[in-house]
């Protein structure tokens, strides 16, 4: 799953949120040198990640981008289910996707000193180009996924991803919609057992 879902799936906990988002700028066990809720954050990101890569529904989506994407199309997809998650955002929380993602980047900014130093580079542009509100609209994902094309260099040619999401618009969006119901229940979970340790 991509970032937004991450901060929707740590349940409101400020510092398991902080955890949660930046987990892949965090490499082996280097998380043990955080505070230990931020610790638990970081895990429950591996964990979502794992359920993710393994789950069939996420797989189904990933398959109809393989031919023309190859390792690429798992990233994709989860962009993809990010953009459904903001579009679909009243379904899934009450505070307006504008106040959550305000509310989001007003935690970054006060625990900037806690954030590792990939996420110190990417925040700025997150914030102004409001990566996170903006995944809501097709020309938001369109940004993201000819950002993503030009970090490889034009190998990946994700930025040609976004005609393969409006061709098959309604089948991703029902895979996303299936996917993040479970989603949410094994996040819950682990989300619990976590803060129990």
């Amino acid at each position: 799953m991509n970032f937004l879902a991450h901060i929707y799936l740590s349940f409101d906990d400020k510092e398991i949120t902080l955890g949660n988002f930046f987990a892949d700028h965090i490499r082996g066990n280097k998380y043990k040198h955080f505070p230990e809720r931020i610790q638990k954050g970081i895990l429950l990101h591996r964990e979502i990640d794992t359920y993710t890569d393994s789950h069939p529904i996420p797989k189904q989506s990933s398959k109809r981008l393989h031919k023309n994407y190859s390792h690429y199309s798992r990233v994709i997809v989860d962009i993809f289910y990010d953009h459904f998650l903001a579009k679909n955002w009243s379904d899934y929380s009450k505070i307006p996707l504008e106040d959550y993602v305000e509310n989001f980047y007003d935690l970054l900014e006060d625990n900037y000193d806690l954030l590792p130093l990939g996420t110190k580079r990417m925040m700025p542009y997150m914030i102004t180009d409001n990566w996170l509100l903006n995944y809501a609209n097709l020309a938001g994902i369109g940004r993201v996924l000819n950002g993503m094309n030009r970090r490889t260099q034009n190998r990946s040619k994700m930025n040609f991803a976004i005609l393969d999401l409006e061709e098959h618009y309604t089948d991703f969006e029902a895979e996303f919609t299936a996917f993040f119901e479970e989603l949410i229940t094994f996040s819950k979970q682990k989300f619990i057992s976590l803060c129990e340790e």
